[in-house]
């Protein structure tokens, strides 16, 4: 997503960002060497490490996609899932933890933290010794999501008022253009240095953009007091993990077997743990309070399944694709990493044009609850496509692309759902909200089609990997569109706007 760049843009975004104890928005301080008018040297500076610390982030997913089929073949695992699940489940429990303590302690400061635990992440991943020790890392690396919110919350705070909105459209059109040119760079670091490469990249990528956001960018003056409620995302996100792992593993432990009993049943207990714990908390990790209201509950809904089905395009894309074509399986070209790029590329390129259709859009007074309506309706239409047909390269080009450009307009329609249908008291907590289920959607939508496809579906296990029957991407592909389509119901039954009198819109792309 990004804010639009005119001149009430900077309202726009304070509008959804925490607010003191009585209600009031808390206003940043004054940076003096930073905060006067125009775009000094130092600005511009600050503002090219943020966005290069950002471009890691936005394409370590992407990247990490490619790698799946490397990565089964390398530690002969059916759980790839887990590379996808771990970083997204991690991500969603720490961010409301890291904005608490990075209004208590700082945002640079907590940035900079989050950027260093990630960074240790890529290492344990890059010399991981088995799949275990991947996943690990891949869950370390979940700190880096934070690091998004953190950057436009450190922006809003030091930068100059009148550069505010340009900074953070900047920031973010920047993470839609790198998309283009990195499925070639995963592709020949894969196929040249092997899977291994993508996490020494992001490790040498990350560390000296951390050091120049250290060294260019002060700290944010603003200081709020807040709870960390440290018990309610142990609970949520042990308890998530429970129930994945034993959806995940069910199919070779058996469903009924005491390992998947244990795994199931505690997770449950875990999550109602975690719901008495947010009714009785002052400040709990999610307002269970605020969520039970409409409009915050449908909106973080629709936000949920937006990013889920969007995750399992770039995931499932690949093993179509890099499929050796000896084993017959009605699908598979056997392409390298670096072919692969190729066929990546119009969904990326669809995914940024949605993007920036939306924000062209909604400034000109069309409703986010339609353009997300049309992006789910698209990328229903998207999966549907590749359901029926993912013979043909022709077919999972448009099939993929469709999803691509439905992805690109939900992406964009979320945070100005937020504005449109939440209250602006409830905003804060809203986005809080919303963060967390993105993440805890992903991750369950992920180990739920891989569970589908490893429960019934392994056609043949070659080097270690398992591939799967045609039918079974037929089946997990129509569950796929079947969670859009619910998303798309949900939106349609989004109560009366009631944020258009207190601001305009905020997307401007992706």
């Amino acid at each position: 997503m990004s804010f639009s760049s005119s001149d009430n843009a900077e309202g726009q975004f304070v509008s959804s960002l925490p607010h003191s104890d009585n209600g009031n928005q808390i206003r940043p301080a004054v940076v003096d060497s930073w905060r006067a008018p125009g775009w000094s040297p130092r600005v511009c500076f600050g503002l090219a490490a943020i966005v290069a610390l950002l471009e890691v982030c936005s394409i370590s997913y992407m990247m990490v996609s490619t790698a799946l089929p490397a990565i089964s073949r390398s530690f002969q695992t059916t759980q790839t899932a887990w590379m996808v699940t771990a970083f997204m489940l991690a991500g969603a429990v720490v961010s409301p933890i890291v904005a608490k303590l990075a209004d208590l302690h700082g945002k640079r400061l907590m940035l900079l933290v989050s950027v260093a635990i990630a960074a240790l992440g890529a290492l344990v991943s890059a010399i991981a010794a088995n799949y275990a020790m991947m996943v690990v890392g891949r869950t370390l690396f979940g700190f880096f999501v934070p690091c998004m919110f953190l950057s436009y919350l450190l922006i809003r705070d030091v930068f100059p008022a009148r550069t505010v909105p340009l900074a953070i459209s900047i920031v973010t059109s920047g993470l839609g253009l790198v998309a283009i040119p990195a499925p070639f760079l995963a592709g020949w670091l894969i196929d040249t240095f092997g899977f291994r490469s993508i996490f020494w990249f992001m490790l040498c990528a990350m560390v000296p953009s951390a050091a120049l956001v250290r060294l260019l960018v002060p700290e944010s003056p603003v200081r709020v007091h807040a709870r960390v409620d440290t018990t309610g995302a142990a609970l949520l996100g042990a308890g998530i993990a429970g129930v994945l792992v034993a959806v995940s593993f069910g199919p070779s432990w058996g469903w009924a077997s005491g390992s998947t009993l244990a795994f199931l049943l505690g997770g449950i207990a875990l999550v109602c743990g975690w719901f008495v714990s947010s009714r009785v908390l002052p400040e709990p990790l999610i307002d269970t309070y605020v969520l039970a209201r409409r409009p915050v509950l449908l909106t973080t809904l629709i936000a949920g399944v937006v990013y889920g089905v969007s995750g399992l395009t770039g995931v499932l894309l690949p093993l179509l694709i890099m499929t050796p074509p000896s084993l017959q399986l009605g699908y598979g070209w056997g392409y390298d990493t670096t072919t692969y790029g190729v066929y990546k590329l119009p969904v990326v390129i669809a995914i940024v044009v949605g993007g920036l259709l939306v924000g062209w859009l909604v400034t000109r007074g069309l409703r986010p609850r339609l353009t997300v309506v049309v992006g789910l309706a698209l990328s229903a239409c998207g999966f549907g496509v590749l359901a029926v047909d993912h013979h043909s390269l022709l077919t999972i080009v448009i099939g993929a692309g469709l999803c691509g450009f439905g992805q690109g307009m939900g992406y964009a329609s979320v945070p100005n759902l937020l504005i449109e249908f939440v209250e602006p008291r409830h905003q804060a907590t809203t986005a809080s909200v919303m963060s967390v289920n993105q993440g805890v959607f992903t991750a369950v939508i992920t180990v739920v089609v891989f569970a589908v496809l490893n429960n019934s579906h392994i056609a043949v296990v070659a080097e270690g990997a398992s591939f799967y029957d045609s039918s079974g991407f037929t089946t997990v592909y129509l569950f796929i569109a079947a969670v859009a389509v619910a998303g798309l119901l949900l939106a349609l039954t989004l109560p009366r706007p009631v944020g258009a009198a207190h601001s305009g819109p905020i997307a401007q792309g992706v």
